[in-house]
């Protein structure tokens, strides 16, 4: 260990992942339809159907963005990432939670990940990690739309905080011939309608103006984002690679996290807030 001028240790200086065991880090986006994860000792993200095992018998323990079945949850996260854990590690994990999500849902998920034994659990709301994933601007007002799969959300961020959020259980399973895609778009309009009747300050209009930013699966579907845009009457534009952009900005809020361990306690989004200059994982 070195020593400064005036004999106090310096800080440690931190090995590269995976190298670094006692930082060793989970990035986890609990979905309705699909679990996403990147770990530090991994270079892919891990992408699979949200199901509490493989096979014929198989439920799903998350729906409409509510842990329906805590246990079976924690045994999905069990099988999908208990063998890649370190046998002696605790984990530093930020979880992505939808923004809507109440006290407890965040209980649930909080008991759900604790399979993992982790050292810590910092939470961030879905839209900021998006925001976080695609390098957006956020001293000006931002407009994230979440299109997955069984939810749809639209959160308005000033300053990185969530100001404002609409959310409706209609995603992109459920469209048939019966639900056209237009009515996705109908409900972001209805939405978006709604924040801007009621916002004195007019950030929404501003954010809105400068363009919508969407993630989510239903970002790719051109017969939801074209209406989408006519509808607004506004420029729409999705993140790259908008499936997996909760769980790649919650990696990055990750790498910030281990460059600077000392700040890291068990808290909520606030904290990941002053860690977003992270470099891209």
């Amino acid at each position: 260990m070195t020593t400064t001028p005036a004999g106090s240790p310096a800080p440690t200086r931190h090995r590269t992942w995976p190298r670094c065991r006692r930082c060793y880090g989970i990035a986890l986006d609990l979905g309705s339809a699909r679990t996403r994860a990147w770990t530090s000792g991994r270079r892919t993200i891990l992408d699979v159907p949200t199901l509490t095992s493989p096979g014929p018998g198989a439920t799903c323990p998350i729906q409409r963005g509510t842990i329906v079945d805590t246990p079976g949850t924690a045994r999905m996260l069990d099988r999908l990432l208990g063998p890649h854990l370190p046998p002696c590690g605790q984990p530093l994990l930020i979880l992505t939670m939808p923004v809507l999500a109440g006290v407890a849902h965040r209980a649930e998920a909080r008991t759900a990940v604790e399979i993992l034994r982790p050292r810590a659990v910092l939470t961030v709301p879905t839209a900021r990690a998006v925001a976080v994933a695609a390098d957006a601007d956020l001293a000006q007002p931002l407009l994230v739309v979440d299109l997955g799969a069984h939810l749809t959300e639209v959160t308005l961020l000033v300053d990185g905080a969530v100001t404002d959020a609409r959310r409706t259980a209609l995603g992109t399973s459920d469209l048939d011939d019966l639900t056209p895609p237009a009515r996705i778009a109908e409900a972001v309009v209805a939405m978006v309608t709604a924040m801007l009747d009621e916002d004195r300050t007019l950030q929404t209009l501003g954010a809105l103006r400068r363009g919508a930013l969407l993630a989510g699966g239903g970002a790719l579907r051109a017969d939801i984002t074209r209406p989408l845009a006519e509808r607004l009457q506004a420029p729409v534009q999705h993140v790259r690679a908008p499936h997996t952009a909760g769980v790649r900005g919650a990696a990055r809020l990750l790498h910030a996290a281990h460059a600077h361990p000392s700040s890291v306690t068990d808290s909520d989004a606030a904290q990941p807030r002053r860690l977003a200059s992270a470099p891209a994982p």
